[in-house]
């Protein structure tokens, strides 16, 4: 029986000293895409409806960063770090090109691994995330949910979904999919990685350049997919336009009654947009 989401294994492979956890299944052969996940999250948040989805036309390669959940080593700092670990780590694998699908944080570090090796990135896909000036959502409760010891059903509709009856609906049908996994699961992840990330986060943001905050993101010369919902509470929408309007082969998607996790939301539509991307 061919590997899924669910039953493919967690693999191990070290560069530069550290030993890092990765699941890779799909058609070989092909250009893998790659999946660098949100804040504090491991390979098993994400949706099997996208990636089993996306195996069926290439191959999935699931990463976990240092000090991520299976992964070892001390946490990294910056995102820039983070963007050279993931280089390093392609290049342990003899992975030579990868299509890049970053979500939220993962978004970031997957602009800075297509600046900083742009051999490495054929297409960019930035989904729920933002450049360097990117607008953080005001509410103080954002911050705090994100920081729960271990996020519930609850705080994930706060943070990821629309509001509606119909949104709620969807993101409890995601928090399902995402528990299917009961074997070889992915320990959790340690609070200090949240203490790491989320002032990587703000770094980030605070390196733009005053005058012209987003003219390196015409550097980036590869096609962009850009998506969103159309209120995204945690990395405001407005920074998904941002990226659109200042990456030249860029294009914008932003889903109806959904935010942060807009894909989680709607993921067979996400899939469809995906697949006709990655295929042009």
């Amino acid at each position: 029986m061919s590997e899924t989401h669910v039953t493919t294994p967690t693999r191990f492979v070290e560069a530069d000293g550290v030993k890092y956890g990765y699941r890779r299944w799909g058609k070989p052969g092909t250009v893998p895409l790659l999946f660098i996940q949100h804040f504090r999250a491991g390979m098993d948040h994400w949706d099997p409806l996208i990636t089993d989805a996306a195996a069926e036309d290439r191959e999935v390669i699931l990463f976990n960063g240092r000090g991520i959940a299976s992964s070892e080593g001390e946490p990294r700092e910056t995102i820039e770090e983070m963007a050279d670990d993931i280089a390093a780590f392609l290049r342990a694998i003899s992975v030579s090109q990868v299509d890049a699908l970053g979500f939220s944080i993962g978004g970031m570090q997957v602009q800075e691994l297509a600046l900083r090796h742009p051999d490495l990135v054929r297409r960019l896909v930035l989904v729920g995330t933002g450049p360097k000036g990117l607008h953080l959502g005001g509410d103080p409760r954002i911050k705090e949910t994100a920081s729960h010891p271990e996020l519930t059903a609850e705080d994930f509709l706060f943070l990821f979904f629309g509001r509606s009856e119909k949104a709620i609906e969807a993101g409890l049908a995601f928090w399902d999919r995402r528990h299917q996994r009961t074997v070889d699961v992915d320990p959790p992840t340690s609070m200090e990685v949240a203490l790491r990330q989320w002032p990587a986060v703000e770094a980030y943001r605070d390196s733009a350049e005053q005058d012209k905050p987003f003219e390196y993101l015409r550097s980036l010369a590869m096609p962009t997919l850009i998506l969103n919902g159309v209120d995204d509470v945690m990395i405001l929408t407005s920074s998904s336009v941002d990226m659109a309007e200042n990456i030249p082969d860029s294009q914008l998607i932003l889903y109806p009654d959904s935010g942060h996790g807009a894909h989680f939301q709607y993921p067979e539509r996400f899939n469809g947009h995906l697949k006709q991307f990655l295929d042009e």
